[in-house]
């Protein structure tokens, strides 16, 4: 299960970057951030 809610928030996160071409704020920035590396520790560790 930490699995599937590791891609779910890192897919969110990537989703979210993709709205960095757009001007953002940096507490956005944190937040997609912190997504991308939560997401990959609960997929990738075992």
């Amino acid at each position: 299960m930490r699995r599937v809610w590791g891609l779910c928030m890192f897919c969110t996160g990537v989703g979210m970057a993709v709205k960095v071409l757009i001007p953002t704020s940096l507490a956005l920035l944190v937040f997609i951030i912190a997504l991308m590396v939560i997401g990959y520790q609960l997929f990738c560790r075992c």
